[in-house]
C-alpha cells in the first residue's frame, strides 16, 4: 500500500519535470541529482553550471539575504513543482482489516468451529430419531418441540464472538487513530526557523519550500536538503544518512551539502533549501523502503506460517509508519525499550500461566464429561453403539466440546490487554493536559516506578529567563546595574560591541506579548542576559549588529561542551583583527593576562590577581546562586594574519572586560514539586554546567539539599577523580561509592551525565534494580536521555536531538509537570492492578464452577453464551470502568513498587480468594439447593434441547449480580475500607455500572432461549440482588482480616520465579548489544517514523498477551537481568524513617534503620 502511494507521489512530481520547472531556473531531477555529490565535486558543480550559490538563488527566484517573499501563489506554485516538505504516510488499516486481525484469536476460532459443528448438527435429522435405543440421548428431546430450536445456542455463541471481535477491532481502531493524532501533534511541534521577507519566523517543518532560506544552528535536526550560503564553525552527525560516526565540517566552499534528517552539532549559518519530501535524501530512502514493503510482508509469511499458531497471536499490527521493511531491524531497535516495561513483563508472564491453567481445566472437563456419558450409556446400561444413533452422540460429544472450550474462554483473561491498553491511552491523553507529550507509550508507566530523577538545572528548576543582576567592571563590583555614566566611556563601548557581536544573531530581546508583561527572550537565554544588560546600560545591540552583519562575521568559534566558551573574530578597518570571547569565568580568566581597569586602560593581571578575584567577586556572587560569565577581547595585527585554526594560542592573552553575574530564578513551584518526589521515595539529583557554588545556591533553594544532611555536592573534575581506576576507566564498585550520596554534579560535561546515569542503573549496590528518569534539552544530553528508562526533553528550550532521543516531552519545560506523569505512571499499574483483581476473581469463580457442575450434572449451570457475556463483555466494560480512574495525590504518598514486586499483591490475592469463596459458597448453595429454596423445578440433569430453567436463571443472574457489586469493591486495591470514596469523579464508572444492570435485567426477562434465560419475578430479582449486595459487606469482612494471619499469601502472587531467567536471558542480553548499535545508526530519522516504531511494540506486545498462550512473548519481555530485586531508594530525611521501616519486608530493616530504605 504503502509504495503505491509513494509512487503517486513521484510519478506526479515527474510528470511537472517535464515542462522545465514552469518558469524555475533549474528542474526538480537536476536539484535531486545535484544533492547526491559531496565535497569538493559538488562546489565545482555549483561553480560551474549555476554560477555559484548566489547563481543558484537567482535561479531559484529566492535572495540569499532577504529570503522568499512569502507570497501565497509563489508558495503554491514551489509546492506543485518541487513538492512539499512531508513524506506520505502509509494508509491505516481498514476496519476490516482489524476485524480479521481479532479474528485470527486462537480461542475465538475454537469457539467459531466449535458453534459451526452445534449449528450443523442441529439441522440434521438422524434417521432413528424416535427409536429408545439412542438411551438418554432422545429422553425429552421432544418437550414442547424444542428440538427445533437446537440451532440457537450455536447462533447465540456466533453472534457474541461477532460482537467480541467487533469491539476488540473498534477498540483497535481508535487506538491507532489516537496515535495518529500524537504523531501529527509530536510533527506540529516541530518548527524551523527561516528568513521570509527580511524576516527571521519560525514555521512548521512541513511548510518549508524549495528556495527557503534557513537558519541553522548547534542541535537542529535538519528539515530538507540544502545548500550552504554561510556557516560558522559548522559540523554536523551525518551518521544517521552515512553511518559515518565522525562530524563532518562543513564549509562553503568545501563541502557545502546539507542533508535532512542530520543532526547540526556546533555551529552556525544558513542555507537555501534544495529538495524537499520524497524528493530529499532522507525522502529517497522513505519511498525505497515504501517499495520494498510487500517483498518482506511475502517472506515474512511463510516465516509465520511455520511458526504455527502461537505465533499467530504475535503478528505486530503493521501502522503508519514509512515503510514496512527493516521488520527485524525495528524489533531489535525496540527490544531495549520493551525489556523496560516493567508492567508489560509482569502481565505477559500472568496472561500465559493463567492461559497454561485454563487449558488444563478444559482438557480435563471434557475428558470427564466424555468419559461419564460413555461409561453411564455403553458401560453401566450396556447399550450397543448404533450407527443411526452416531449423529445423536455426536451432538452430545459437540456439548461437552462446548463446555470445555467455555472453561478456557473464560479462563483466559482476554480483558487484561484491553485494560493496559485503554489504561495507557487514557492517560496519554490525560497527560497531555498535564504539560506531558508522551512519545512512547511505555514510558508512561515506568515513570510510576521511578526511584531517582537526573535534572538539569536551567529552564527546569529555573525559569530560563536570565537577567543580570551585578557586575565587576572597571576594577570595582557592583551589586546592581550600574548607571552608564559611571563606566568610563572606551570599557562600555568595548564591552556593548562584545556582547552584541559575540552572540548568535538569531538572539533576540522582543518587546513583550501582552501589555505590562516581561520582554521575550528569544534564542540562547544566557546571551538574552547578556544583550539584556546591553539594553539596561541604555544601549542598542541591533544598531551595532547592523553596522557588522553576521555574514561580515571573520571567523566564529561557536560554543561547544568541551570549548565552554564563545569567540568571534572582526576585521578592523585598518586591516587588524579583534576578537571577542565569552564563557564560564574561572575558564575565560585563566586565559587572561590583562585586564582594563578603572579608567579603561588595561592592566596586568596576574594568577594571584586572578585568585583573589575568584575569591572575592565570583564566589560571592555563585553563593548567591548567580551564574557567573566573563567577557574579555584581544587584538591580532593582520600582518601576519595569525593562524586561526591553531585555537590554544589563538584563545590566549586576553583582556577581560568584566564578569557578569546572571540570575536565572527557581520556578516558585519546583520545591514543593521535589518535596513530593521526596515523599514519593524519588531521589532528585540535579546535573549541571554551571559552577559548584551556584549550583549548590539553588539545589538548596529548590530543597534538593537540605543543611545539615549528609550528601555529595561535587564536580565533573571529583567525581571523574572518584569513578575512574588509574588507567581512567570506569569502574561500577567506584560508582556505587559515589551515587547514593550524591546530590548535585556541578560543572559536569555530557559524557559526565551519562556516566552517572548508566552508573545508576548498572548498580546492584541496592537489593531492586534503580529506575532512572533523566531531563534534558540541549543536544549533548541525548546519549543520557537514551539511556534512561524514561528521557524527559524540553519541549521550548529542547533542541531536536534532545526531543529525537526522549520518551517524554515536557511542553512547558516544568519540573512540577515531571511529578504529575509520576502519578499518572502509578496511576497506570493501580488500574491494571484493580483490574486484575476483578477479572481473577470472575475467572477463578466460573471456572470452579463451570468445572464441578459440568462433573457432578453433566452440564455447566453457566451456558456458553452466558459465559460469553460475563467474560467477554463485561470484561471489556469493567476495563473501561476501572482503567479509567483518575490519580489522587495519594498516589505519591507510597514508595515506588519496583521490578521484583508480584503484580498480584497480598491484600490483592486476599480479596480475590475471600470473594472467591463467598461467590462459590452462594452459587453451590442455589445449584444444589436451590429449588427448595424458592420452590421450584431443579433444572439439574436436563436433556438435552430443554427448555431454560428458572433454576439456572438465578443461579446466572446471581452471579452476574455479584460481579457487578464486586467490581465497587475492586476500585480499591490497598485495604481501603470506603470503596465508595472519589467514586462520581469517575463518571465513565458509574455509567458502566448501571448500563450493565440495565442490559441484565433484558437478559433475563427477553434473553429467552439464545441466552437459556427464563424471566424472573419481583421477588426472585430481589433475592438475586439482596445476594449481590451481600458482596459490599463482605468485602467489609475481608478488609479486617489482617495480611500478617495470612502468611500463604505471602508466595502467592509472586509469579516471577528467578529459575525461569536462563539461557533465555543471556540470549536477551548480546541481543540488546547488538540492538544498541542498530538503534544508533538509525537514530536520526524523522520524528514520526521513531514514534509509529514504538506503537508497533506496543500493539505486538498487546497482541501477544491476548492469546494467553504464546509463551515466546512472555520469554522475549522477561527482564533482562535477575539481579532486579526489591524496591529500594535513598531517602536520607529522618522523617520518612518510620515509613520506611513499616514499608519494607523484614529482610530489608536492616538497610532501612540506616537510613536508606
Amino acid at each position: 500500500m504503502g509504495d503505491l502511494t509513494n509512487s503517486d507521489f513521484y510519478t506526479k512530481n515527474q510528470r511537472s519535470d517535464s515542462n522545465h520547472a514552469s518558469g524555475f531556473g533549474c528542474s526538480l531531477m537536476e536539484l535531486r541529482t545535484l544533492m547526491e555529490l559531496r565535497g569538493t565535486e559538488a562546489v565545482v558543480k555549483i561553480q560551474e553550471d549555476y554560477g555559484g550559490v548566489e547563481g543558484m538563488c537567482q535561479r531559484l527566484k529566492t535572495s540569499p539575504t532577504e529570503g522568499l517573499t512569502g507570497d501565497a501563489t509563489d508558495l503554491d506554485k514551489r509546492k506543485e513543482v518541487f513538492g512539499q516538505n512531508l513524506i506520505p504516510p502509509k494508509k491505516p488499516k481498514t476496519f476490516l482489516q482489524l476485524v480479521w486481525e481479532a479474528l485470527q484469536d486462537v480461542t475465538l476460532i475454537i469457539l467459531e468451529i466449535a458453534a459451526m459443528i452445534s449449528l450443523g448438527l442441529s439441522f440434521y435429522q438422524p434417521p432413528g430419531e424416535g427409536s429408545e435405543s439412542c438411551g438418554t440421548a432422545t429422553a425429552g428431546a421432544e418437550d414442547e418441540g424444542e428440538a427445533e430450536a437446537g440451532w440457537i445456542e450455536g447462533a447465540a455463541i456466533l453472534l457474541s464472538v461477532v460482537c467480541v471481535v467487533l469491539v476488540t477491532a473498534f477498540n483497535d481502531w481508535s487506538k491507532e487513530k489516537q496515535f495518529r493524532g500524537l504523531q501529527s501533534r509530536i510533527e506540529q511541534e516541530q518548527k524551523f526557523q527561516v528568513v521570509r521577507g527580511g524576516q527571521v519566523i519560525q514555521l512548521p517543518v512541513a511548510d518549508i519550500v524549495v528556495g527557503d532560506i534557513a537558519q541553522i544552528k548547534y542541535g537542529d535536526l535538519l528539515p530538507a536538503d540544502g545548500v550552504l550560503i554561510q556557516g560558522n564553525d559548522l559540523k554536523i552527525d551525518e551518521s544517521s544518512l552515512t553511518g559515518e560516526s565522525d562530524h563532518v565540517r562543513k564549509a562553503a566552499d568545501k563541502d557545502p551539502m546539507l542533508l535532512s534528517g542530520t543532526h547540526v552539532m556546533e555551529g552556525s549559518g544558513r542555507m537555501v533549501v534544495m529538495a524537499v519530501g520524497v524528493n530529499s535524501q532522507t525522502g529517497i530512502i522513505f519511498t525505497l523502503l515504501g517499495a520494498g514493503g510487500e517483498e518482506e510482508e511475502k517472506k515474512e509469511k511463510k516465516v509465520k506460517k511455520q511458526d504455527g499458531a502461537a505465533a499467530m497471536e504475535m503478528q505486530p499490527l503493521k501502522s503508519a509508519e514509512g515503510g514496512e521493511t527493516d521488520e527485524k531491524e525495528k524489533k531489535k531497535a525496540n527490544v531495549s525499550k520493551k525489556e523496560k516495561s516493567v508492567l508489560q513483563g509482569k502481565l505477559t508472564k500472568l496472561a500465559v500461566q493463567i492461559g497454561k491453567a485454563g487449558l488444563v481445566m478444559s482438557a480435563i472437563t471434557v475428558i470427564i464429561l466424555v468419559l461419564y456419558f460413555a461409561i453411564d450409556n455403553f458401560v453401566l446400561q450396556k447399550r450397543p453403539w448404533l450407527p443411526e444413533c452416531t449423529p445423536v452422540y455426536i451432538q452430545y460429544f459437540v456439548k461437552f466440546f462446548i463446555i470445555g472450550v467455555t472453561v478456557l474462554v473464560v479462563a483466559v483473561p482476554e480483558g487484561l490487554p484491553l485494560a493496559v491498553t485503554i489504561s495507557l491511552a487514557y492517560s496519554v491523553k490525560k497527560m497531555m493536559k498535564d504539560n506531558n507529550l508522551v512519545r512512547h507509550l511505555d514510558a508512561c508507566e515506568t515513570m510510576g516506578n521511578a526511584t531517582a530523577i537526573c535534572s538539569d538545572k536551567t529552564g527546569t528548576l529555573t525559569t530560563n529567563r536570565m537577567t543580570a543582576v551585578q557586575c565587576f567592571v572597571g576594577d570595582f563590583h557592583y551589586k546592581t546595574i550600574p548607571e552608564p555614566s559611571s563606566i568610563p566611556a572606551k570599557t562600555l563601548e568595548t564591552l556593548v560591541n562584545a556582547i552584541s557581536l559575540n552572540s548568535a544573531y538569531t538572539t533576540k530581546i522582543l518587546p513583550a506579548d501582552k501589555e505590562g508583561g516581561l520582554p521575550k527572550q528569544v534564542g540562547n537565554k544566557t546571551e538574552c542576559g547578556l544583550l539584556g544588560l546591553v539594553l539596561d546600560l541604555k544601549r542598542d545591540y541591533q544598531t551595532v549588529r547592523n553596522q557588522i552583519p553576521e555574514e561580515k562575521l571573520y571567523k566564529v568559534y561557536t560554543f561547544n561542551s568541551s570549548r565552554k566558551s564563545m569567540s568571534t573574530v572582526i576585521k578592523l578597518p585598518d586591516g587588524n583583527f579583534r576578537m571577542y570571547s565569552k564563557g564560564a569565568s574561572e575558564i575565560i580568566l585563566k586565559k587572561c593576562a590583562l585586564i582594563l581597569n578603572e579608567v579603561g586602560e588595561t592592566r596586568v593581571f596576574r594568577p594571584r590577581d586572578r585568585d583573589e578575584m575568584v575569591k572575592k567577586i565570583i564566589e560571592p556572587m555563585a553563593c548567591d546562586g548567580l551564574r557567573t560569565i566573563c567577557v574579555a577581547y584581544r587584538d591580532f595585527s593582520g600582518d601576519p594574519e595569525p593562524n586561526w585554526e591553531d585555537e590554544n594560542n589563538i584563545l590566549t592573552d586576553l583582556t577581560a572586560i568584566c564578569v557578569v553575574g546572571i540570575e536565572d530564578p527557581v520556578r516558585p513551584e519546583v520545591p514543593d514539586a521535589i518535596l513530593k518526589c521526596q515523599r514519593a521515595g524519588i531521589t532528585v539529583r540535579m546535573v549541571t554546567g554551571d559552577n559548584i557554588n551556584t549550583a549548590r545556591a539553588i539545589a538548596i533553594k529548590c530543597g534538593i539539599i537540605q543543611p545539615g544532611e549528609d550528601f555529595l555536592c561535587i564536580d565533573g573534575k571529583e567525581f571523574n577523580r572518584r569513578i575512574r581506576n588509574e588507567k581512567g576507566e570506569v569502574e561500577q564498585e567506584r560508582i556505587d561509592k559515589v551515587w547514593p550520596k550524591l546530590r548535585v554534579l556541578a560543572r559536569s560535561s555530557p559524557t559526565d551525565k551519562h556516566t552517572l546515569v548508566k552508573g545508576i542503573i548498572d548498580s546492584t549496590l541496592v537489593e531492586q534494580r534503580q529506575v532512572v528518569a533523566v531531563t534534558g534539552d540541549g543536544t549533548n544530553d541525548g546519549p543520557a536521555l537514551k539511556k534512561a528508562d524514561v528521557g524527559f526533553a524540553m519541549g521550548i528550550a529542547g533542541t531536536d536531538v534532545a526531543k529525537e532521543a526522549s520518551d517524554i516531552i515536557l511542553t512547558d519545560d516544568n519540573f512540577s509537570s515531571i511529578v504529575k506523569a509520576v502519578m499518572w505512571g502509578r496511576n497506570v499499574y493501580d488500574s491494571i492492578s484493580k483490574f486484575l483483581q476483578f477479572q481473577l476473581t470472575v475467572n477463578v469463580v466460573a471456572v470452579i464452577v463451570a468445572f464441578t457442575g459440568a462433573c457432578i450434572t453433566q452440564d455447566s449451570p453457566l451456558k456458553a453464551v452466558q459465559m460469553l457475556w460475563v467474560n467477554l463483555i463485561m470484561d471489556t466494560f469493567a476495563s473501561l470502568a476501572l482503567a479509567t480512574e483518575p490519580p489522587t495525590e495519594s498516589l505519591l504518598r507510597r514508595k515506588p513498587y519496583g521490578r521484583n514486586k508480584p503484580l498480584i499483591s497480598s491484600t490483592m490475592t486476599k480479596n480475590i480468594l475471600g470473594h472467591g469463596v463467598y461467590q462459590l459458597t452462594i452459587i453451590f448453595t442455589l445449584l444444589f439447593a436451590g429449588e427448595q429454596i424458592f420452590d421450584i423445578d431443579s433444572g439439574r440433569h436436563a436433556p438435552l434441547h430443554s427448555p431454560p430453567s428458572e433454576h439456572y436463571t438465578i443461579i446466572f443472574n446471581t452471579f452476574v449480580m455479584m460481579q457487578l457489586f464486586n467490581e465497587i469493591n475492586a476500585r480499591k486495591i490497598h485495604g481501603e475500607r470506603n470503596v465508595f470514596e472519589g467514586i462520581f469523579r469517575n463518571p465513565i464508572f458509574c455509567s458502566i455500572v448501571l448500563g450493565t444492570f440495565a442490559i441484565q435485567i433484558v437478559i433475563i426477562q427477553f434473553g429467552g432461549k439464545p441466552f437459556s434465560c427464563s424471566p424472573l419475578d419481583l421477588e426472585k430479582w430481589m433475592w438475586c440482588v439482596f445476594l449481590g449486595l451481600g458482596e459490599l459487606v463482605w468485602g467489609q469482612v475481608i478488609s479486617t482480616i489482617p495480611n500478617s494471619k495470612l502468611r500463604f499469601l505471602k508466595g502467592a502472587g509472586r509469579l516471577t520465579q528467578k529459575h525461569e531467567m536462563t539461557a533465555e536471558e543471556e540470549m536477551n542480553e548480546d541481543q540488546e548489544e547488538i540492538d544498541y548499535t542498530e538503534r544508533e545508526l538509525r537514530r536520526g530519522q524523522i520524528l514520526w517514523f521513531r514514534g509509529l516504531n514504538r506503537i508497533q511494540t506496543q500493539i505486538e506486545v498487546v497482541n501477544t498477551f491476548k492469546s494467553g498462550t504464546s509463551v515466546q512473548g512472555a520469554l522475549r519481555r522477561q527482564s533482562s537481568t535477575t539481579s532486579q530485586n526489591q524496591d529500594v531508594t535513598n531517602v536520607s530525611s529522618p522523617s520518612h524513617m518510620s515509613l520506611c521501616n513499616a514499608l519494607s519486608s523484614p529482610t530489608s530493616t536492616a538497610a532501612a534503620s540506616s537510613g536508606q530504605c
